[in-house]
């Protein structure tokens, strides 16, 4: 165990990053504080009032408190400084690419497994948000401190030192390979370190600096080469895949807009589901101009939670009840749509004259179809349930919203599903 004594001597420095910051009692408490003000950017940027500044907004107070800690962090906020003349980092006037960092942050707030936070950093890469980069994992180790370790300049040239490693600063994938190389090296010390990524962090920064001179030999070298290759394969297909959920995405959202746009134009109220509104069309939230709430009513229902998920709603405006229900149904699952729609039709009979719509792409009728002929779905010829294919509403939508009244257009261009007909 080539650093053996290396750890233990640095561990016992009272002048080191072990003793001054790892087991500083401040540390621990900005755990919380932190995650609470990372909360705060998502909820701004859902909200469209982050603005177009890094000074006073929201992301700034986090980083700031981030740069306190000790000298590891110094300069921390660097990364996030707006530079006008390079237009860097472009999340504070590209409002889709600050709805990206948003979601980026609110994915990584609520999830727990390393699996989901190393799929939402290569989402946030592929999206090639020009100057943010890995300097967003410092926000990161606050939320997954043994997932996630800190970088900066210090830190990377302390791993290169150590390992023989040639990492570089600003690039996801070589970060990603040094977290492979930080696992290896924190199991191999893990009596001496800690599960929490900052102990190593802080002893790589220690090295980085100049505080420990090191030199790695041919025993204490990792094979950084294979890791990184091993990254970019993994980042490659990572792509692919979240390539084709982009593009399914992209329709959801936009069939999602031709309904909330069509709603408004026949006077009614739109309500889109509580985990779209903050999605990108157009230029501006998908929510824009639709209801923030439920109506009261709706809200007291102990169904609340399965209608703030349904995809679009439409609504009377003098009784607040529902006219139109809506699923888009692009390439997801449509079981799963079916129940949401039978669920929002027999559980509240109070909305029994709402109509209740499958929207999925022409190709996709025959399997709507199928699923409807299933025993479980027996009930359907008794409600209200049309398939609405992609190209009726394309082709007929800008018409019916200039001259049609309610809900006579839409089901004009739509058909009734009957759950003891299969589509030939």
């Amino acid at each position: 165990m080539k650093h053996w004594s290396l750890i233990q001597a640095w561990k016992a420095d009272i002048g080191g990053t072990y003793q001054s910051w790892f087991l500083w009692e401040e540390r621990l408490k900005n755990f919380r504080s932190i995650r609470r003000g990372l909360q705060a950017v998502v909820q701004e940027i859902r909200e469209d009032k982050f603005g177009n500044a890094y000074r006073d907004s929201s992301l700034e107070t986090v980083v700031h408190s981030i740069a306190e800690q000790r000298q590891i962090f110094k300069g921390a906020d660097h990364a996030f400084l707006w530079k006008p003349k390079l237009r860097i980092p472009d999340i504070y006037e590209d409002r889709a690419n600050q709805v990206a960092f948003g979601r980026f942050l609110d994915v990584c707030l609520c999830c727990q497994s390393e699996e989901e936070i190393v799929a939402a950093i290569r989402e946030i890469d592929g999206r090639k948000i020009k100057g943010l980069g890995p300097a967003s994992a410092n926000l990161l180790y606050f939320l997954h401190p043994t997932v996630v370790p800190p970088t900066n300049t210090a830190i990377i040239k302390g791993y290169n030192l150590l390992t023989g490693a040639n990492v570089k600063l600003g690039k996801w994938d070589e970060y990603l390979a040094m977290r492979q190389g930080m696992r290896t090296l924190n199991d191999a010390y893990r009596q001496l370190l800690s599960n929490d990524y900052g102990a190593l962090a802080g002893l790589l920064f220690d090295i980085g600096n100049g505080r420990y001179g090191v030199t790695a030999n041919a025993d204490g070298r990792l094979d950084w080469e294979s890791d990184l290759a091993a990254i970019r394969a993994e980042n490659a297909a990572s792509q692919k895949a979240l390539a084709l959920a982009r593009e399914n995405d992209h329709t959801h959202t936009e069939i999602q807009g031709w309904l909330r746009d069509l709603g408004m134009n026949l006077g009614y109220d739109v309500w889109i589901a509580n985990n779209d509104k903050g999605r990108t069309y157009q230029g501006e939230r998908l929510g824009q101009g639709c209801l923030a709430e439920l109506p009261l009513a709706l809200q007291q229902n102990q169904g609340a939670s399965l209608i703030s998920l349904i995809d679009v709603l439409w609504l009377s405006k003098e009784e607040g009840k529902i006219a139109a229900a809506f699923e888009v149904e692009h390439s997801t699952s449509i079981y799963s749509g079916i129940v949401r729609m039978l669920d929002l039709a027999l559980g509240f009979p109070e909305h029994g004259n709402a109509s209740f719509f499958l929207v999925a792409p022409d190709a996709r009728e025959k399997d709507v179809r199928a699923q409807f002929a299933r025993p479980a779905f027996s009930r359907v010829a008794d409600l209200d349930v049309r398939y609405l294919g992609y190209d009726n509403l394309k082709s007929n939508r800008e018409a019916i919203g200039r001259f049609g009244s309610g809900l006579k257009g839409v089901i004009a261009i739509s058909s009734a599903l009957d759950s003891h007909r299969v589509a030939a």
